[in-house]
Formats: C-alpha cells, structure tokens, sequence
C-alpha cells in the first residue's frame, strides 16, 4: 500500500477518507455488495473481461468487485484503489486467497499507478463522490492504456428522481450530473465511443418495504426497475 506521506489526500478526499472509514467500521463497506450485486454482474458480462485483463476498481471498498473480477483475469491483474484505509484492509484481509489482487490507498485524481497500466477500469457507486469528476476523468485517461474501456456504474444521477433523496441525506458532498451531462463530460475529457446504457436491478424485492429511502415496495420496485446509469467510454489509441 502507498505511503499516505508521499500522496496526501485533499481536503474533500479527507472528508471522504473518514466517512468511509467509519463505514467499514460499521460492516457497511460488506453491505455494498448484496445492495449492489445484480446490477455488479451485468456490468461485468458487459466488460467482457479476459484472462490476461489488467484492471483497476477505483473506489473498490472492501474489494468485492475486485475479487469477482479476479476470478476471470486469472493471469492478469486486479488493482482494487480506494481513499478509505479501512475498507483496504478489510479488502486485503478477504482477498488472502488471490494472487492477483492488489490495493493500493490513493484519491481518484491522484491514482498512484503507472501511465497506460489498464485496459479495463471499473467504477461501482463511487464516482459521484470525487469533487471534482473531470480531474478524476483526466487521471483515469492517464492510467488507461490506448484503446482501454472505462465502465462507470452509479445509482446516483438526476434522470433517476428516486436516488436524488440521498444528495441532502448524506454526510459528503456528491456530484448528482444527469445521463447526457455524464456523456458530455467523458467527450469532453478526451474519451471516445461514449455511450449509456440503463441496467435494471433484478434483485427480489420484499412485499413490504421498511426502510429510510421509499416510502413503499412500490416505489423500491420502479428505482430498480429505472435502473441505474451505465457510462461506458474508450481511450483513444
């Protein structure tokens, strides 16, 4: 893991760093995985990983997407990246078993990665949480190899009314753009063949709903039927 001395986290990363830390704490970083499964797995089909894939899984939290991932790149190699240091060594601790997993503590616009060291990067509900998503974008470029594919998957996002309710309940701040404004940014941010796609959550959804967020099964069953926003963009070669 990166020494924190030779790349501090900003001020916003900060924030984020404590937030999450006292996430993992609390067991939510494991949470993350059965709240967002479906909607992981289809995501994955579409990445059509091989063997031999290097990817990164910025905003990895206890790496339960890297490991899924690692599973398929066998040859290759996972690099699971998050700014919380609790949830990597949750991480670290359930991926004992994989010799191609790897963490790394750095901030989205400060990856502590070599130019063109993925072909594939995977982004699971984290990205409306870096400050500022162009500078993220542009570091993500940076890392990507000529040709490589970025998959950003988020729930958060203005043509989904539903998932607006957590902007004023959350602790950090979020960037909440909407689907075209998403598109914009990638072409503007030097990414070619953007495009997005809606995946639906398929999950089971219980008779009667009981927590914060809907007020019923209902409105539950049509957040996951909208689904959630896919962008998926190129590096040019």
């Amino acid at each position: 893991m990166d020494s924190k001395v030779d790349n501090l986290p900003s001020q916003a990363d900060q924030k984020l760093q404590q937030e999450f830390n006292e996430w993992a704490a609390a067991g939510r970083g494991d949470e993350m995985e059965s709240h967002h499964s479906d909607i992981t797995e289809q995501t994955l089909a579409l990445m059509d990983i091989q063997p031999g894939d290097r990817i990164l899984d910025l905003g990895c939290g206890t790496g339960w997407a890297s490991r899924r991932m690692a599973r398929i790149a066998t040859t290759g190699e996972v690099v699971g990246l998050d700014v919380a240091d609790e949830m990597l060594r949750r991480a670290e601790q359930s991926s004992s078993a994989f010799r191609n997993v790897r963490y790394a503590w750095g901030s989205a616009e400060n990856i502590p990665e070599a130019d063109n060291a993925f072909n594939k990067v995977l982004s699971v509900e984290s990205f409306y949480y870096y400050a500022d998503q162009g500078k993220a974008l542009d570091e993500l470029r940076r890392v990507m190899a000529p040709g490589a594919k970025l998959f950003i998957l988020i729930n958060l996002y203005k043509d989904n009314h539903y998932s607006l309710r957590w902007v004023t309940e959350l602790k950090v701040p979020v960037q909440a753009l909407s689907e075209a404004e998403y598109k914009a940014l990638l072409a503007k941010h030097g990414f070619t063949n953007v495009e997005a796609r809606r995946i639906p959550d398929r999950s089971p959804t219980p008779e009667t709903y009981s927590g914060k967020w809907f007020k019923n099964a209902e409105e539950l069953r049509d957040f996951k039927k909208i689904g959630a926003l896919l962008l998926i963009a190129e590096k040019p070669h």
